[in-house]
């Protein structure tokens, strides 16, 4: 049971990247961004494509892939999303679904449908010793970067003026504009950085999981589903929600199978029934 509990950790690891650079695009811009898995699909593929055309490790694709996807992410905030900022979110969320087929498409188009493999770096290939049972080390390195990751931003949103501010437009933008912050001015590296964290757990994914272009759709709408678990905006909420639908899934795999690709699913219509703003949602404006 505590094996499974551990790879649940894991998995969740990947739903709290995700769910976490959800949370603040969301929460800056109104954005549901429903491209966000075929950024974490592009960091696969960028690791992929760094080792195979160019021989970089895994090491300096960690650093590199999403640095550079952070970039695209700012390009695409300024050239697309900011021309809809002021029409109903659905439009953008339009744009987003649009742009996340065109992504699959043109990986489709370069590398085929099927998945590539990708190797482990050979520092992480064994195992580690966690006393009770052993527990590939690549598996734990995955663990304690998703949550060194989450650690920093909470630091930087918590502890610096700049993070601060950001929270504030986050969680309450209007209220944050009537003190006088130009909100506008933040909204651009926020998504570059909510992007740079899918291209993060792409990279991260790719040692672990297939890389092919449907790798993020078939992850979104569990993140999705785990955003809304935790609160719509609510950063704090994002992250404790996708550790714990990883840890709850792996689980309900081992007792009811049955449940577990559903589990996350059921647990967002219960919350969402109990509490319509989320475990961390703010409550303001819900009938």
């Amino acid at each position: 049971m505590l094996e499974q509990a551990f790879n649940g950790l894991v998995g969740g690891a990947f739903y709290a990247l995700l769910a976490l650079g959800l949370a603040v695009i969301f929460g800056m811009l109104g954005v549901v961004n429903f491209a966000h898995g075929a950024f974490y699909m592009l960091g696969a593929f960028g690791a992929y494509m760094l080792l195979t055309d160019w021989g970089v490790s895994f090491w300096v694709a960690l650093g590199v892939v999403p640095v550079g996807l952070g970039l695209i992410g700012v390009v695409v905030e300024r050239l697309l999303i900011r021309r809809l900022a002021g029409l109903d979110p659905l439009y953008n969320f339009l744009l987003t679904f649009g742009l996340a087929l065109i992504l699959q498409d043109l990986m489709k188009r370069e590398y085929g449908a099927q998945s590539q493999p990708y190797p482990r770096p050979s520092a992480l290939s064994g195992t580690v010793d966690l006393g009770l049972f052993s527990y590939p080390a690549y598996q734990v390195f995955v663990l304690g970067v998703a949550i060194v990751t989450c650690l920093a931003v909470w630091y930087v949103l918590s502890r610096t003026r700049a993070g601060m501010v950001v929270r504030a437009a986050t969680e309450r933008p209007e209220l944050t504009r009537a003190l006088g912050i130009d909100v506008g001015r933040w909204v651009t590296p926020v998504f570059g950085v909510g992007i740079a964290l899918a291209g993060l757990a792409g990279v991260l994914a790719a040692p672990m999981r297939a890389v092919n272009p449907l790798m993020g759709s078939d992850l979104i709408i569990a993140v999705f589903a785990v955003v809304v678990i935790g609160g719509l905006g609510s950063i704090f909420g994002s992250v404790a929600a996708g550790f714990a639908v990883g840890l709850f899934t792996a689980l309900a795999n081992l007792y009811v199978p049955a449940l577990s690709q559903t589990l996350v699913f059921i647990l967002m219509v219960a919350v969402l029934l109990w509490r319509p703003a989320g475990l961390f949602g703010r409550e303001e404006g819900i009938a």
